[in-house]
């Protein structure tokens, strides 16, 4: 399958490059098409970058159904803030019910998050990208050394692209810190979730998401009882190093 640009080199070319000037390669090369991935967290500086590039920009948020209530007031006000349709995307019940019949609600305290999130998070997440060309997300390197720090700027989604249809994945925030993002959303008075206001930095679902103490690295606030390299759902699946 060839690729309407060379991703290794503009990769390369725009590791550097300031988050306007990745999403505007992005909306240069896909317009409309682009789709912003919104987590409900501090993903609102990529939102509010892009739509201040294309008022038009399209925004998919994934309901877990497990997510905290102050999460869905936030989603509701970033909808309202920006004046744009945010597309919510839901579990398939057909997958859901059975697992829950059959594990309950908390089965991944005793064996990993893996399961719950594939029904939760990724089916419905491969649904969506199933239908897009390029996506961009709010992934950090600093987000979690363990797991993302290698997030490059622009690349081919080794998650969920298919030999006949290649993703490509834009990673705009990747080199900004948390400091960073948090000045930004403070200097533009930015919605955020009032979570954050309670200690939390990285917030995911519910009964999987804690308060972080000071000079903890806000990933230990995320499965805390899984071990380090492991700690993503799969959203970025290709961030995960492999155990010994």
């Amino acid at each position: 399958m060839s690729h309407p640009f060379n991703v290794a080199e503009l990769a390369a070319t725009y590791a550097s490059k300031s988050p306007q000037d990745i999403l505007k390669l992005a909306f240069e090369h896909f317009g409309d098409e682009l789709w912003i991935s919104f987590s409900g967290a501090e993903d609102v500086v990529l939102v509010d970058m892009a739509w201040k590039l294309n008022k038009n920009v399209k925004v998919f948020s994934l309901d877990t159904g497990r997510l905290h209530p102050e999460t869905y007031r936030f989603i509701e006000q970033v909808r309202e803030h920006y004046k744009i349709q945010i597309e919510v995307i839901s579990p398939d019940q057909t997958r859901l019910e059975p697992f829950v019949k059959e594990k309950g609600l908390f089965s991944f305290y005793k064996d990993g998050h893996g399961e719950c999130c594939g029904i939760r998070k990724i089916e419905p997440l491969r649904r969506k990208l199933s239908t897009v060309k390029a996506w961009a997300t709010g992934q950090r390197r600093d987000q979690s050394p363990g797991t993302r720090s290698q997030v490059a700027a622009l690349e081919i989604d080794g998650a969920f692209s298919t030999p006949e249809r290649p993703l490509y994945k834009f990673n705009p925030l990747a080199q900004m810190t948390s400091e960073e993002v948090w000045g930004y959303i403070r200097m533009l008075e930015l919605p955020y979730n009032s979570l954050h206001e309670r200690g939390f930095i990285s917030i995911g679902c519910e009964p999987c998401t804690r308060p972080v103490l000071p000079n903890q690295h806000e990933r230990e606030g995320r499965w805390w009882w899984e071990e380090a390299t492991q700690k993503e759902c799969g959203l970025h699946a290709g961030n995960l190093i492999a155990k010994n």
